[in-house]
């Protein structure tokens, strides 16, 4: 089983059987190519590849303030145009150019909602992925004129363990965290 963390501070932390074939395209510390942006894993099935990109406004570190900022930005669909969207495309074209593009490519997006209540949560996932597919599809004047997403879909931790129950994701609490408790 091989274990795996977005960033160094995440609070999520997925388990992968050896089995599986993923990598870790937004690689900290190594050379990308300038102004592209990647979804955090590529994880390659049988019959296609799922781009994953993992937000978590939901790690115990986010401050209140920054929390609020996030729900906001989510719901005003900003985080779905300067973020989410652009790492599709750019994640495509570097999969493209380097010739790894040889299925359907599918987007997964993984939003840590727990720290939100659930209306809350139901109102954030209410047709987000629809919006999400359409800006992927649509960001110019004209729509692409190839469909470089197949799909798309938008989860949290709870559906993703449902979805994918092969690659478990968890809540983990640090040493750090723990000593804490403990004191």
């Amino acid at each position: 089983m091989k274990l795996y963390r977005a960033e160094n501070n995440a609070d999520l932390e997925f388990s992968f059987p050896d089995e599986a074939i993923w990598d870790e395209l937004d690689k900290q510390g190594v050379k990308l190519p300038v102004q592209m942006k990647f979804v955090d894993l590529v994880i390659e099935r049988e019959n296609d590849i799922l781009l994953v990109e993992i937000k978590d406004p939901s790690n115990k570190r986010t401050p209140p303030d920054e929390r609020a900022r996030y729900f906001k930005r989510l719901s005003d669909n900003s985080i779905l145009t300067q973020e989410l969207t652009p790492k599709a495309r750019s994640s495509y074209t570097f999969l493209h150019l380097m010739e790894r593009d040889t299925k359907p490519l599918k987007y997964v997006v993984l939003i840590g909602l727990d720290a939100y209540d659930p209306v809350q949560q139901k109102a954030l996932l209410t047709g987000f992925k629809d919006r999400l597919l359409a800006d992927i599809r649509c960001e110019t004047d004209t729509p692409w004129r190839r469909q470089h997403i197949a799909d798309c879909v938008v989860v949290s931790v709870d559906i993703w363990n449902k979805t994918f129950a092969d690659w478990p994701v968890a809540r983990i609490a640090e040493a750090t965290d723990i000593a804490e408790a403990i004191d």
